[in-house]
């Protein structure tokens, strides 16, 4: 880099700080939103690469699924959550490009394979509209940087607008999903292995509500990715 180059750069980085989401330190790579104190610090789970683990046992006996799994813990007052909660609730879609590229990178496991391709979990069309995006979407584009599957957004709908489910007990949650969402074209489904991806999953309700319906379909399968898991 020239000493003109480096100028400008400075001036930049005055003025549109650079930073980490998780510290707020500017050292750290520029195409990087976490710096390598914060990644070493997010709570790895390593459920991608084994069979069994808490994701996929969340649908023993309800739902048909190949393979599950959560790149990282969540936990209140962690940075997993301050990262979530600014993906959906603060407009910082970096932050969830960035996530989803690292989620992208744990898929590229021979046991996730022969996925063909990835749906996000819809969000209904009120919610979606005073957000602007959905955050599930956003993972999703940041894991197709990474790992080459395509994209479905219009395959499946969710029709009716449920309230939040935060701070429901597990059976209300259950209760909750029933009826919510329906498969709109299942032409870009059928006969395809599918990838439902969503932000976090505690009961799996919503998966599992979305996922039945896909696999209504004629020839899919179903295999579930999650940023976090809710210990």
């Amino acid at each position: 880099m020239t000493s003109v180059q480096s100028s400008f750069t400075d001036f930049i980085h005055l003025f549109f700080p650079h930073v980490c989401a998780g510290c707020g330190t500017d050292v750290l790579n520029i195409n990087h939103q976490l710096c390598l104190r914060c990644i070493a610090d997010l709570p790895f789970t390593n459920f991608f690469d084994q069979p069994g683990n808490p994701v996929e046992k969340k649908f023993y006996g309800r739902m048909d699924v190949e393979h599950a799994g959560s790149g990282y813990f969540f936990t209140k007052d962690s940075l997993i959550e301050s990262l979530i909660y600014e993906l959906k609730y603060k407009g910082n879609k970096s932050i969830g490009f960035y996530m989803g590229e690292m989620l992208g990178h744990l898929l590229i496991n021979e046991r996730f394979n022969d996925v063909d391709i990835i749906v996000p979990l819809p969000l209904n069309a009120m919610r979606l509209k005073k957000r602007g995006y959905n955050q599930a979407n956003i993972l999703s584009e940041g894991i197709g940087l990474v790992w080459s599957r395509p994209i479905i957004t219009t395959a499946v709908i969710r029709k009716v607008n449920t309230e939040t489910q935060t701070h429901r007990g597990r059976i209300t949650r259950w209760e909750n999903m029933d009826g919510v969402f329906e498969v709109a074209n299942a032409s870009e489904l059928e006969d395809k292995h599918v990838l439902l991806v969503d932000d976090v999953v505690t009961t799996g309700a919503s998966l599992e509500a979305c996922g039945a319906e896909i696999l209504k379909i004629p020839g899919t399968k179903l295999s579930i990715a999650t940023l976090a898991y809710t210990i």
